[in-house]
């Protein structure tokens, strides 16, 4: 079992910049890949970045250059960190992890203003 949290949603302007956390527990030592989804409203949930245990990183091409995703793994947390963001960006953003089964985080709403 693992459980997710995730934290640091927010609303803001287009051009601004918001960080979200993901903390992980239960089962942690068996993850390997950790990353964030979002779901906009009337859209299917997508892929928005993930990182490995040891840091490599995948990005989709509507986010790269603008985030960028990390790990400190003796906290077991993920982080995102979005610059220049878009009101394209707006959604609920969900921490993600698989370990035999996916996990998936609460959710957190991100709200970007033109």
């Amino acid at each position: 079992q693992v459980q997710l949290v995730e934290s640091g949603g927010g609303l803001v302007q287009a051009g601004g910049s918001l960080r979200l956390s993901c903390a992980a527990s239960g089962t942690i030592f068996r993850i390997i890949v950790m990353g964030w989804y979002r779901q906009a409203p009337g859209k299917q949930r997508e892929l928005v970045a993930t990182i490995t245990s040891g840091g490599t990183t995948n990005y989709a091409d509507s986010v790269k250059g603008r985030f960028t995703i990390s790990r400190d793994n003796a906290k077991n947390t993920v982080y995102l960190q979005m610059n220049s963001l878009e009101p394209e960006d707006t959604a609920v953003y969900y921490c993600h992890t698989r370990v035999g089964f996916n996990y998936w985080g609460q959710g957190t709403q991100v709200t970007v203003s033109s």
